[in-house]
C-alpha cells in the first residue's frame, strides 16, 4: 500500500474561496474555468480547453494501459434576464434546478453584453408587507411573481435598456462565502468544493513528485447543472471515471458535513459496483472517514457520460454538503477526506 503524500488544506480552502467568489452560472463559466486553468498550470500540468469550453488536464501516470479520469464542475445555479418589465424591473428565468424561495431576497449582479455589472436584488413582486399585506406571504414563488429590483434610477423598460441591460443577460446570485470553525458556508459549494478537492489531490502528487498509477485526465466541466457537462470532452480511451460532486445531507441520509460519501445509486440508477467497491476498500485501507448513500433526486456528470454512450466504469464520491442548492455548508474535514480518497485512488 503506497503512502499518501501530505495534503495542503490551506491551499485547498484558499482556492475554494476564490472559486466560490468567481461567478459561473451555467453558460457563463469563462472566468471560473480560467481560474482553474491557472491553478493546474501552476502545477506544470498540461491543460487544454474543449470546444464546449470545459477544461481538460492531464496527469501523466506510471502506466498508460488503463487510463482513468476524474471530473467535477464549475458551473452553478443562476438566472438569465427573460423580460424587461414596464416598471424597469427584470423578469428572470432560472438556470438549474432550485425553487425561487431559496434565493428570495438575495443580492445579485446583472452582467451586460458590454461587460458592465449592475447590482440588484431578487424579490417578490409583492415584497412590501405594508402595501400588499397577506399577499406578501401568500404569493406563489414562481417566474411570474419574482423580479430583480435594480440598484439604478429606473422606473421604465426604456430606462433599464439605457443601462445596457438586454434579454439574455446573466444574473449571478451572491455566494456569501464565510469560513468559521472549519465550516465553509456559501452558495455553489455544488460543485466548487469538488473542483478544490481534485486540485488539492493533484497538487499533493506533484509536490511529492509522485505520478498516479495510471495516466489520469481531469475534466472540469461547465454544463453539469443542465445535464450534459461530461457528455463530451474526455478521451475515448479512458476505462473508468470517478465523478466528484457534493454529497447531499438531510433526513434519511447517512451523509454528513464531516465525511466524504460514496454515492451508490441516484435518480439515474446504480453506479458501477466493481469500481465503487474498490473505493470502499481504499477508504478502509487508508482510514478515510466516509459514508455510503443513495440520492433519489440527484444526477451527475458520470451519468451524462454514460448517456452519451461511453463504455466506462463510473463511480461517484464527494464531500458532505448541507442544504443542497440552497445556502450550502460543508466542513474542511469532508473536503480533506475527499481529497485523500482521490489520492488513494490515483496512487493504486
Amino acid at each position: 500500500m503506497r503512502k499518501l503524500p501530505p495534503l495542503d488544506t490551506e491551499y485547498m480552502l484558499d482556492f475554494l474561496v476564490n472559486l466560490l467568489n468567481t461567478p459561473s452560472p451555467t453558460g457563463f463559466t469563462g472566468a471560473a474555468i480560467a481560474l482553474a486553468e491557472s491553478a493546474f498550470r501552476a502545477l506544470h500540468l498540461e491543460t487544454r480547453r474543449t470546444r464546449k469550453g470545459a477544461l481538460l488536464v492531464t496527469l501523466p501516470g506510471e502506466k498508460n494501459d488503463v487510463p482513468r479520469a476524474l471530473t467535477a464542475h464549475v458551473d452553478t445555479l443562476g438566472a438569465m434576464v427573460r423580460e424587461i418589465k414596464a416598471n424597469g424591473r427584470l423578469k428572470v428565468s432560472k438556470i438549474g434546478g432550485f425553487p425561487w424561495n431559496f434565493v428570495e431576497g438575495e443580492g445579485c449582479w446583472v452582467y451586460t453584453q458590454s461587460g458592465q455589472r449592475i447590482r440588484g436584488s431578487l424579490l417578490l413582486t409583492t415584497a412590501s408587507v405594508h402595501v400588499y399585506g397577506a399577499a406578501t406571504k401568500d404569493s406563489p414563488r414562481d417566474d411570474d411573481h419574482m423580479e430583480v429590483r435594480l440598484d439604478a434610477r429606473t422606473s421604465s423598460a426604456e430606462e433599464t435598456r439605457a443601462l445596457g441591460i438586454q434579454v439574455g443577460d446573466y444574473v449571478v446570485f451572491d455566494p456569501r462565502v464565510e469560513m468559521t470553525e472549519g465550516f465553509v458556508r456559501s452558495r455553489h459549494l455544488d460543485d466548487k468544493a469538488g473542483v478544490a478537492a481534485i486540485l488539492a489531490a493533484a497538487k499533493a502528487l506533484t509536490d511529492a513528485g509522485q505520478p498516479p498509477a495510471q495516466t489520469t485526465y481531469i475534466l472540469i466541466s461547465n454544463y453539469e447543472e443542465v445535464g450534459h457537462g461530461a457528455a463530451a470532452g474526455l478521451p475515448t480511451e479512458i476505462h473508468e471515471l470517478v465523478a466528484v460532486d457534493m454529497a447531499a445531507v438531510g433526513e434519511g441520509q447517512t451523509s454528513d458535513e464531516f465525511h466524504a460519501t460514496l454515492c451508490l445509486k441516484d435518480s439515474g440508477g446504480p453506479y458501477h459496483h466493481g469500481l465503487s467497491n474498490r473505493l470502499r476498500k481504499l477508504a478502509a485501507q487508508y482510514e478515510i472517514p466516509w459514508k455510503a448513500d443513495l440520492y433519489p433526486y440527484y444526477g451527475s456528470d458520470g451519468e451524462a457520460l454514460w448517456r452519451a454512450g461511453a463504455d466506462v466504469a463510473v463511480a461517484l464520491i464527494g464531500p458532505g454538503v448541507d442544504a443542497s442548492h440552497n445556502y450550502e455548508r460543508t466542513h474542511s474535514q469532508a473536503l480533506e477526506a475527499t481529497a485523500r480518497w482521490l489520492l488513494a485512488y490515483l496512487l493504486n
